[in-house]
């Protein structure tokens, strides 16, 4: 077995660790995690699966702001003062979430140095993200929209290998990521498969190629 990282936060010790403010949860596909408006009371940590987080405006008007799987927190905002949550979590696939109780994080982010130590890591990351996503849309073509959402859900680019294959994912929900129209998501999805950059096997295998559309000019 390959060593542990010393920067790796293992989220089962963490889990058996003392204290009863924190607990496992499991969902299905496509099941609500928390809602629009709920209470801002927990943060969340992805153990196996994927979840997706969207808003949706006065009219009705839905938007998916991010996508999160293994290794990720979410739902972090009630630790920045937010008391409601501002948007919906809904597993995209069957999903495992360590459910960590606000003022429990607050603790243990004093007193466990690795924990803390990953989360601020996360935030960072997350920012950067955010300003990357925010180029993407003002500046990039959806084709290269599409490719580097395919690569991000992959996990191109995070620590260890990248999991090449991804679960169920509908063009729908990568339509509501990229911004556009499911009919223009399939015109590139088959554009990607007859250029090798992806294949469809049960799954969506996305291939290291697929970098060459995001890299180029």
């Amino acid at each position: 077995m390959k060593p542990k990282k010393k920067s790796d936060f293992d989220a089962q010790v963490f889990l058996e660790s003392v204290g009863a403010s924190r607990k496992v949860a499991e969902f299905r596909r496509r099941q609500t995690i928390f809602s629009q408006g709920d209470a801002a009371d927990s943060v969340l940590y992805v153990q196996r699966g994927g979840v997706k987080f969207t808003v949706v405006n006065e009219s009705g008007k839905e938007a998916v702001i991010a996508i999160f799987g293994p290794g990720d927190f979410f739902g972090e905002g009630g630790m920045a003062g937010q008391t409601l949550r501002i948007g919906t979590a809904t597993a995209i696939v069957p999903a495992t979430v360590l459910v960590i109780e606000k003022d429990e994080m607050i603790r243990v982010l004093h007193a466990e140095h690795e924990l803390s130590d990953r989360f601020i890591t996360h935030m960072l990351a997350r920012n950067i993200r955010v300003e990357a996503d925010l180029v993407d849309q003002l500046f990039n073509s959806t084709e290269k929209r599409l490719a580097r959402t395919l690569l991000l859900l992959a996990r191109y680019g995070r620590e260890g290998q990248p999991e090449r294959v991804l679960q169920k994912v509908s063009q729908e929900t990568l339509a509501e990521i990229v911004g556009t129209t499911r009919t223009r998501v399939n015109l590139f999805m088959n554009k990607f498969r007859k250029l090798g950059f992806i294949e469809y096997n049960g799954g969506i295998k996305v291939n290291e190629s697929l970098l060459s559309v995001v890299l180029h000019r």
